[in-house]
């Protein structure tokens, strides 16, 4: 099937770890033998406004078209200010990116568009869906629906995108329910989750911890750029500190714009993976903590709960409860070890989706 992934997110040449949950999803899509191209779309800026978000880095020079993992990447500019206070101006900018994403794809049409996120990429899918009179689906995340509803000025566009498309699939039940209270019909909504994308060699058993009780350093892996707030690193810092308080030798690494192999990498070596974001809708990094032999504490956000040990859940974000959480889970022996959940498995996940993908285009 031809498909057309549509993004804000997506590895750059210049910062291969943006957005890497799409990436993951369309090197899926291709190795079940669908033919996928994506239309990456950038915001117009300058090189110093990429400070704004960690997420933004190497967009200003980024080139129009280039390659990643074998997928042709078109990346067209549209114009949108921070915080959008002209969604208006944002939408019709994105409308006007049609026509130079015809000309790139020459005579090549898709038969269906995927969009993940909603926000201002929906805009550009259903505009495209429109003009081609084919059938899109949209794939929701955290933003969307934690802070996009509720925004000022785009809640009320996102409440209409999130009725446009032919599917919704949201990544975790909690998202799902969310988009049910915001208006989506029952009938096109599916809830399928990112799937684990770790490969064979980074797979790790769970273990017991060797180290020496509070007389040990351990290495707490902060699985986030500490420059996006939501992430809340100033939190994994003061838990760091009351763990040195009970005599651990702490060091805390925090993952920037790594390739995925680098992450798995510091994986491999943490003691344990601290999660302390106030919103997610995964989160993925969890997961790929998990198999390669990793124990992960984590607030109560996304789906953590679903697959997390209890012990290793922490519902108050305090420093206290967070380091008390890290050492039962380094006392822990993990005698029955870890496996995914089948629904998290990259099979599981493309089973779903070439099923939802034949429902469209039937």
């Amino acid at each position: 099937m031809r498909i057309l992934l549509v993004s804000l997110l997506y590895p750059l040449p210049t910062n291969a770890a943006r957005g890497t949950f799409v990436a993951d999803h369309a090197l899926a899509l291709k190795k079940e033998g669908h033919d996928v191209r994506v239309v990456n779309a950038l915001p117009r800026m300058l090189r110093y406004q990429e400070a704004r978000r960690s997420t933004l880095t190497g967009v200003a020079k980024a080139p129009r078209t280039f390659e990643h993992g074998g997928i042709d990447v078109f990346a067209p500019r549209f114009t949108a200010l921070p915080e959008h206070p002209l969604p208006g101006l944002t939408k019709w900018s994105m409308r006007r990116m049609a026509r130079p994403i015809e000309s790139w794809l020459g005579d090549w049409r898709p038969e269906t568009i995927v969009c993940h996120t909603l926000w201002p990429a929906g805009v550009l899918a259903n505009h495209l869906a429109r003009r081609w009179n084919i059938p899109w689906s949209a794939v929701v995340h955290g933003w969307d629906i934690d802070v996009g509803l509720e925004h000022s000025s785009v809640g009320a566009h996102l409440a209409q995108l999130i009725k446009a498309p032919n599917r919704l699939v949201a990544v975790s039940s909690r998202l799902e329910q969310r988009v049910l209270e915001a208006g989506c019909e029952r009938a096109t909504l599916s809830m399928i989750p990112c799937h684990v994308a770790v490969e064979d060699e980074w797979l790790k058993p769970m273990r017991p911890s060797p180290k020496r009780w509070r007389k040990s350093k351990l290495d707490l892996l902060f699985p986030a750029d500490p420059r996006r707030p939501e992430k809340n690193h100033m939190l994994a810092l003061r838990c760091g500190e009351v763990l040195e308080h009970r005599g651990w030798i702490i060091g805390i690494t925090t993952l920037k714009q790594q390739p995925r192999p680098i992450v798995w990498d510091r994986m491999l070596v943490a003691d344990l993976t601290l999660i302390t974001s106030k919103r997610e809708s995964g989160p993925l990094v969890a997961k790929e903590s998990m198999v390669c032999g990793t124990p992960v504490v984590s607030l109560n956000v996304g789906d953590v709960a679903e697959f997390l040990p209890p012990l290793c859940i922490v519902e108050e974000a305090t420093a206290e409860d967070l380091a008390d959480a890290c050492e039962a889970a380094l006392k822990h022996k993990w005698e029955q070890g870890f496996d995914l959940p089948e629904r998290f498995t990259q099979a599981h996940a493309m089973a779903r989706w070439n099923e939802l993908l034949q429902d469209l285009v039937a």
